[in-house]
């Protein structure tokens, strides 16, 4: 019976292969794809994202439904919560300028597994979303034609009565969205050009509303005969937060366009801080106008801003509403579409999907299959599925991916630099500093003991430290957190961190609700969860980070990705238990494909073997130089096929 049990060895082995990360190339600017893409295509891809049919609906149904006029307090909060996982992206974009976003991100500072999780469930959050939005800008389009569509659809083809399927086939989305498929399959000028096109129109009609909306305000719909300015208090002013945070989701396409950016380094900063800032002040001068043309509690959350107009005698302004709402609908088609099969291509070229999407056009330098096959998936579920049950799902994998993102950038702040890899920005030349031998003056290279070399020869009296030690000043009083490896302390804390996030998290959302706590117990489990929290994050601090580089950093790390982590699992755990079921249907799904396939063809489990070869044993004798000692006993180079 033990025999068939697995070894501690085989089990360590295992682990090791599920949490392995991606080794980069020394040259990240080097691909396939065509870097032609400039800061204001960036920008203009990301607010195509951001503002799409949200301005014209969620402005409306947030007012009403939830904030009132303080919706505008709360697209603020929104917008500053976003911009905290907008600048760990922003900070990934510059350093690792790769097309894939959050799954690049995870796969190269925290593991495999991870990464294929969070690029199988950012792969779902596109798909339904592009059908979603076909399917929002069908039902626009028809309701302008007094459902003509519909109707004819349903007189001519027929209904269905299934459950999870749409009423009757929705043609028209299916249509745009294989229109648009075959726009976005031209190469990534093209689908730049097309989203300028439409952001345009879209920006020009915003300012329309801009400027007549203020012409027409009246100061009292916001006093105290029409309610007051948040008549729903605070507890409205944070609901309305986490619907409005949903609006903002949409700037990870700057992320994963990343390389096709002509200087990424710059420009993926650059487009998202423009892009989100420009989202949330469109945002919350809508918002602002809207309640000041009409009383908030009149609004039609159907139709808004067009309403809004129609009972100011302006009727005609409908129309441009209309138009703006479709060109936004369309930025957003456009930005799903173009951000899905780069992600799919960065999971296919890292063999963890399958290698049939890793194929590059050789002329439009696009992943043509991934754009057509995923295009047509699109369709198909804008066809015949009744995608409302669907939405919400969206968030959770959207949220999931920030939460990743965000420790990700804990962990590689303070993780030593890999050696050889690139410490200068990407498409610079690396310059590594090799060590020169003892006797002869021969530059070597250690590669399978230099991340322990500093450790057992490290020389206490330096001021400069390595990133992931203990701070000098700390270790009089943390001493034995130094004998721990560089990165170690810090990667067991953010998981502490983490599990103190979901603890403290779950006891703020069902505490009171589901688990009917009494008052002390609540209170106890909030100080002890907290206290985990905050002592995980003074644990990391403590660390030394990484040197300042000449790509963007995001400041007070680790404080704002921690922030960054408790606001997103708070937000996943307001979410229904149906989603979370389909959740979990999805992510089974996913292991099946990544155990079945992913874990064999992993690029890093082919480079696993040759590592092995050039594993070194090495003795470190108490007298005596220790690279002396460690060049004695390396291996010979000549077994070591294709390295040093």
């Amino acid at each position: 019976m033990a025999r068939w049990l697995p070894r501690s060895a085989d089990l360590t082995r295992f682990c090791q292969k599920l949490n392995r990360v991606k080794t980069l190339e020394d040259d990240m600017m080097e691909t396939s794809f065509n870097r032609c893409l400039s800061t204001i295509d960036l920008t203009l891809l990301g607010i195509g994202g951001m503002v799409g049919s949200g301005l014209y609906v969620l402005t409306g149904t947030v007012a009403k439904e939830m904030a009132g006029p303080a919706v505008i307090v709360s697209f603020i909060i929104a917008g500053f919560a976003s911009l905290l996982a907008a600048l760990c992206y922003a900070e990934f974009g510059a350093r690792v300028p790769k097309t894939g976003s959050a799954y690049m991100f995870t796969y190269v500072s925290v593991g495999e597994i991870w990464a294929f999780l969070i690029g199988w469930n950012v792969l779902l959050e596109y798909m339904i979303g592009g059908a979603a939005v076909a399917r929002a800008w069908s039902g626009y389009l028809d309701s302008i034609f007094n459902h003509k569509i519909k109707n004819f659809t349903e007189t001519h083809i027929g209904t269905w009565q299934v459950p999870f399927l749409a009423h009757y086939p929705d043609f028209l989305a299916a249509t745009i969205l294989l229109v648009a498929t075959a726009f976005i399959s031209f190469g990534a000028k093209v689908s730049s050009w097309l989203n300028h096109v439409f952001s345009a129109v879209s920006i020009g009609v915003i300012l329309f509303i801009l400027i007549m909306g203020f012409v027409l305000a009246q100061p009292k719909n916001w006093g105290a005969q029409e309610g007051g300015f948040a008549p729903y208090g605070l507890s409205g002013i944070m609901a309305g937060t986490a619907t409005c945070f949903y609006a903002f989701v949409g700037f990870d396409v700057i992320a994963a366009s990343s390389e096709e950016a002509r200087n990424p380094q710059k420009a993926v900063p650059r487009a998202i801080a423009f892009s989100l800032g420009l989202a949330t002040g469109a945002y919350i001068l809508v918002s602002m106008v809207l309640t000041l043309m009409v009383p908030w509690h009149t609004l039609d959350p159907d139709s808004a801003l067009a309403d809004a107009f129609y009972r100011r005698g302006y009727s005609w302004a409908g129309f441009l509403v209309a138009t703006g709402s479709i060109c936004a609908m369309n930025t957003v088609l456009l930005s799903n579409l173009f951000s899905l099969p780069r992600i799919v291509y960065a999971m296919a070229e890292d063999g963890l999907f399958f290698q049939v999407f890793s194929r590059v056009h050789p002329r439009t330098q696009v992943p043509v299959i991934g754009i057509v096959v995923f295009g047509f998936l699109m369709a198909l579920l804008a066809l015949v599925f009744d995608l409302e049950a669907l939405v919400q799902f969206l968030s959770i994998g959207t949220l999931l991916a920030y939460t990743f993102v965000a420790a990700s950038i804990i962990v590689l702040r303070f993780q030593q630099q890999k050696a050889g890899a690139p410490t200068q920005p990407a498409g610079s030349r690396p310059s590594p500093e090799p060590r020169e031998g003892p006797a002869t003056g021969e530059l070597k290279e250690y590669e399978s003991f230099s991340d322990k070399l500093q450790l057992v020869d490290r020389d206490k009296s330096k001021e400069h430290r390595e990133p992931g030690q203990l701070k000098a000043a700390f270790e009089p009083y943390l001493e034995f957190l130094s004998d721990f490896y560089p990165g170690e302390v810090v990667t067991v804390a953010v998981v502490t961190l983490m599990v103190s996030a979901v603890c403290l998290c779950s006891i703020l959302v069902f505490g009171n609700t589901h688990l009917h706590l009494p008052t002390w117990s609540y209170s106890l489990l909030l100080v002890l969860f907290s206290l985990g929290f905050l002592l995980s994050l003074l644990l990391i601090w403590v660390h030394e980070q990484q040197r300042s580089t000449q790509t963007f950093q995001i400041p007070l790390v680790p404080l704002s990705p921690a922030l960054s982590i408790v606001l997103n699992i708070y937000l996943m755990l307001k979410l229904s238990y149906v989603t979370w079921l389909r959740f979990t249907v999805w992510l089974i799904l996913g292991l099946l494909v990544y155990f079945g396939y992913g874990i064999w063809h992993s690029k890093e489990n082919l480079r696993e073997p040759q590592l092995q070869r050039v594993s070194a044993h090495y003795v470190v004798f108490p007298s005596g130089s220790l690279e002396e000692t460690v060049q004695a006993v390396q291996p010979s180079p000549q077994p070591a096929a294709g390295l040093p």
